[in-house]
């Protein structure tokens, strides 16, 4: 036999000449042993030859595109087993070349995450080639608004070796207000430039597509909390404090009056009256004034103006309250805000807050009265107004309810263990009527 070569997937053969040179008709049984058996075959597998003849029989070769089957030179024998005559047998030996191919798979894990500022993703990279290569992986994104690093970015492997490559995706700059921005990038897997000089194959990189979702540091529901607070803040300065302090400096001159001696307040009230005898003046000195005098200012009948802050004459107040549900995956729980006794809340404003992105239901009851259910994935914050207040009772509760189906992905890149939503209710706290 002669030495063969053959590709991976395809088929080649050889050829092997059975001679009988006993003096007895014999029968031989052929069988392919070695490596390269288990994709070898020998046609006919039995001859029967008469003294001095000979046949010529086929051995089919068909290695499997695999990497269980390395390229390189494989032994290649035939077992010639003669029936009449056992202890004749004989092996010919021969080599077969199994010719290199080249194929790469690679995965990307996940293929999309959200984040403030950066994420991380996996990639595997398999080895399905029959030699062993130098993997090298690269990122590009077209406008260059992420950096993308790999660790490590080269790994050697194998046939049929599989290794995972961690990928760090990052934004240049952050968005601190809002709509998120979606940033497409791709990953590239490819051998190594360096080659053999007899291994001329060209080598197609695996390209893989990605997407980071970059989110805004302040969501659009804390813009409209900072706006109220600075409304606040001016309405404050604007309005309350010089009320305050115009009715501050009207008690103390009041209290400054209240304090000054008589004889002052007689002293200012004569002043000035020069017209009467001459040794008549100071007669009446110490003397309490009489009916119908003046006292002067500060006296009997001046009057007063004030204002007044905080809860109103009729027990009024304004409340916001803060519901925090936190929810194992697969799980149910609930929280609730109870309205204390002889009180009743009239809600205005609902806030809710889903800022993990979890799947699942959230319902809002007001006492026996269901307000809301939202499907937990369609929102990452929501809110509700109403003119007219919605009346709640004393001991009725706001309750807020999640079933948490799969938890999300915060902004740290690592997916959380459970479901966290946050619940802010606003309004005004009122006395029952007696």
């Amino acid at each position: 036999m002669s030495t063969v070569t053959v590709s991976p997937g395809a088929e080649a053969t050889t050829t092997l000449t059975v001679r009988n040179d006993g003096d007895i008709v014999e029968a031989y049984t052929l069988e392919v042993v070695g490596d390269c058996a288990a994709w070898s075959t020998v046609e006919p597998a039995r001859v029967s030859l008469y003294p001095g003849t000979s046949e010529v029989v086929t051995v089919r070769l068909a290695p499997p595109r695999s990497p269980e089957v390395r390229a390189g030179e494989t032994p290649l024998g035939v077992h010639v087993l003669p029936a009449e005559r056992p202890e004749s047998v004989a092996v010919p030996e021969t080599a077969v070349v199994v010719e290199p191919f080249h194929e790469l798979r690679a995965r990307l894990d996940p293929r999309r995450r959200r984040g403030w500022w950066g994420a991380r993703f996996r990639t595997s990279v398999q080895n399905r080639g029959n030699t062993p290569v130098d993997v090298v992986l690269t990122g590009t994104q077209a406008g260059e608004e992420l950096r993308l690093a790999f660790s490590p970015d080269q790994r050697r492997l194998e046939p049929g070796e599989s290794a995972e490559v961690g990928l760090r995706v990052r934004a240049r700059k952050l968005i601190w207000f809002g709509k998120p921005a979606t940033w497409p990038f791709e990953v590239e897997a490819a051998e190594s430039a360096e080659r053999d000089a007899e291994d001329e194959q060209p080598r197609r990189p695996e390209t893989l597509s990605g997407e980071f979702a970059q989110l805004p540091v302040l969501p659009k529901w804390l813009l409209i909390v900072l706006a109220a607070l600075l409304a606040l803040l001016l309405a404050w300065f604007a309005l309350v404090r010089p009320a305050v302090k115009s009715a501050a400096e009207q008690a103390v001159a009041k209290a400054a009056e209240k304090q000054r001696p008589d004889n002052d307040r007689q002293d200012d009230t004569s002043a000035g009256g020069s017209g009467g005898p001459s040794g008549g003046q100071g007669q009446d000195g110490g003397r309490e004034p009489g009916p119908g005098q003046s006292t002067g200012p500060g006296g009997s009948g001046s009057g007063g103006s004030g204002s007044t802050t905080g809860t109103g004459a009729d027990g009024d107040q304004q409340i916001s309250e803060t519901i925090d549900v936190q929810t194992g995956a697969g799980a149910e729980e609930k929280e609730t805000y109870r309205v204390p006794e002889g009180k009743v809340f009239g809600v205005t404003d609902i806030v809710v807050a889903n800022f993990q992105g979890d799947e699942g239901v959230l319902t809002i009851t007001f006492g026996n009265r269901k307000i809301t259910t939202i499907a937990l994935e369609t929102f990452r914050n929501q809110d509700y107004h109403w003119v007219t207040p919605i009346q709640i009772p004393e001991n009725a509760a706001v309750t807020a309810s999640v079933t948490c189906d799969k938890p999300g992905t915060p902004a740290t890149g690592t997916q959380a263990s459970g479901c966290h939503q946050v619940l802010n209710v606003s309004g005004k706290l009122s006395d029952l009527a007696p």
